[in-house]
């Protein structure tokens, strides 16, 4: 309804001009709705913005703009207020209409037109060292409500998880696994704090034993050797160097073991949250290709990197960094910024127009030298656009979970899920703007009140269907919605709602825009809270048979437009509850 308003109105501004009356040059007239309820359904400030360039009083250009529109079908009338505004109030056929193309075009209602472009949407990308605990949760919500609503809105959306299996993290993976695995053996570990502790590396363990035997057996005090001259970081990867010289070629077979155990257990949980990729991206693919090396070179040739203490730096604060980066350590090993660079760079060149990475917020200093180093690779910084997502903490009985990926204390995504259910936990992960704070209450996700904003929601989505149920029940002759006479729809339950379901569009193109899913969430709050309201004031069949038909026309919309936010978000819409 904005959009159809919007262009009305700027047909009529260029028509205008055309006809000599208006000069060229004009801002395009902007429809916003007013706050006030008697100031119209839309609203416009065109004539104050315009009159300077139109050369003539606000008011004056109002009167001109109003007598042009003429008579429209969309419009019942329009008024001048103050200086100058001219406040739209819509015919109520223009809703009937809306109420009607919803019958019509079912689940595809709300879906906008393709654009132009691609985009690729990266997101979660943990490091597959550890089970997703519930932060990772909210980042898998967000990234793949986000997927579905850029696709509804008209994008063309890849969604890919980068896998981190190439970096020290995946070592200290390996070298947990392999104490564990001889732990299971019978050797009797002290294990070190600065490894991975849960009991998932347990499991795998057990898992590489039952597969290798005793094949990958090796004193563990021959790797394990203490100094205390050296600090928890570099003991720890000189136990993951002594590893890999003891076992030879049979550390890939320890290291594979642990990432392949990982990655299906998170490829898992996240399909069964309702979450697919187009692609898993491997880390080591980049340099095992060369890509890296290559984005190193480019970036040398650019005179972009610098040596110095033995380290190739990247000149960062060229870029708006606080610092210049490491990219590759005095050891000669790359960086995990050197394989980002490279990663980026290779998106750039697949031929997506915008890069979107959801990060977590703890990354935002990260982003400057992201954006500098494919400057200094000759793209443009903005196609990419890093969107932050804080984690949620999860409280359970007045209690603050702690999520330590090394200890193995923290509550995986997979425990969230079965304790809250999948709609649950989607729904309040999107809840809130990802960039701010979460705190994740459990006791109202399990509730079933009105306080429960997913239970809200879906419970009208099932109010509706209950209805129709009663049909069949009580033997009523079956409605012909889309000929149900719609005029008759005129108490002010029934107008509001007609209102709330002509947004639905509106409320797609801007949440798409603005790259926020709750903006979703909150109007399906809404949509359900006006449902309520109507199903609670008005009867549905036992009124004569063409109102009947008609609120029930309505009442199909409303049903309709609730499964196709519920299904933005990946929640389900009940039938019954």
């Amino acid at each position: 309804m904005k959009y159809a308003l919007a262009t009305l109105f700027q047909d009529t501004v260029s028509a205008l001009v055309a006809a000599g009356r208006l000069p060229a040059g004009l801002p395009a007239p902007e429809m916003a709705r007013p706050r006030q309820g008697g100031h119209g359904d839309f609203s416009t400030n065109f004539a104050l913005t315009a009159a300077k360039a139109a050369g003539r009083p606000p008011r004056v250009l109002a009167e001109e703009l109003k007598a042009a529109l003429g008579a429209s079908p969309l419009i019942e009338r329009i008024e001048i207020a103050g200086p100058g505004f001219l406040n739209v109030f819509v015919a109520e056929s223009a809703f009937h209409d809306i109420v009607r193309a919803i019958l019509r075009e079912h689940a595809n209602y709300g879906r906008l037109a393709a654009r132009p472009g691609k985009i690729l949407l990266e997101f979660v990308s943990a490091n597959p060292n550890g089970p997703l605990h519930v932060g990772h949760g909210r980042g898998a919500a967000y990234g793949d409500s986000l997927g579905r609503l850029l696709a509804y809105a008209g994008y063309d959306v890849e969604r890919e998880y980068y896998v981190n299996d190439a970096g020290r993290q995946m070592d200290i993976l390996a070298l947990s696994v392999w104490l564990r695995y001889m732990e299971v053996g019978g050797e009797q570990i002290t294990f070190p704090d600065t490894g991975y502790r849960g009991r998932y590396v347990a499991d795998i363990a057990r898992a590489l034993r039952a597969t290798a035997g005793d094949s990958l057996r090796h004193p563990v005090a021959d790797i394990l050797i203490g100094n205390p001259d050296v600090d928890a970081d570099a003991l720890m990867d000189m136990w993951i160097t002594r590893l890999k010289e003891a076992l030879g070629t049979q550390y890939r077979t320890v290291h594979s073991f642990g990432l392949d155990a990982m990655q299906a257990d998170i490829k898992d949980d996240l399909a069964a949250f309702g979450v697919h990729y187009d692609r898993w991206y491997s880390e080591r693919s980049l340099m095992e290709s060369g890509a890296v090396d290559r984005a190193l070179a480019l970036l040398r040739s650019s005179d972009s990197l610098y040596e110095e203490g033995g380290a190739l730096w990247f000149r960062a604060t060229r870029y708006g960094d606080e610092k210049d980066r490491v990219v590759v350590r005095e050891n000669g090993v790359t960086t995990y910024f050197a394989s980002d660079i490279a990663y980026h760079l290779e998106k750039c060149e697949r031929g997506f127009t915008t890069l979107i990475d959801i990060w977590g917020a703890d990354h935002h200093g990260y982003v400057p030298r992201v954006k500098g180093a494919l400057a200094a690779l000759g793209q443009d910084p903005e196609r990419l656009q890093v969107l932050l997502v804080q984690f949620a903490i999860l409280y359970r009985g007045g209690q603050r979970a702690q999520m330590s990926t090394r200890s193995g204390d923290f509550v995986t995504l997979r425990e969230l899920r079965a304790e809250v259910g999948n709609d649950a936990a989607r729904f309040f992960y999107v809840l809130r703007k990802s960039e701010q704070h979460m705190d994740f209450d459990l006791d109202l996700a399990k509730s079933q009140s009105n306080d429960n904003p997913v239970y809200y929601v879906q419970y009208a989505h099932a109010r509706v269907c209950s209805v129709f149920r009663q049909i069949d029940e009580r033997g009523l002759p079956r409605p012909d919605l889309a000929s149900a006479d719609l005029t008759l729809l005129d108490a002010p339950e029934e107008r509001v709602l007609e209102r709330t379901l002509g947004r639905f569009a509106e409320v797609i193109e801007e949440a798409a825009r603005d790259r926020e899913p709750h903006q979703v969430a909150y109007y399906l709050r809404e949509l359900a809270g006006d449902l309520h309201a109507y199903y609670n004031a008005q009867a549905f069949l036992s009124v004569d048979a063409p109102l009947r038909d008609a609120r029930l026309a309505l009442i199909a919309a409303a049903r309709q437009v609730l499964a196709n936010g519920l299904a933005l978000l990946g929640v389900s819409a009940p039938e019954s509850m």
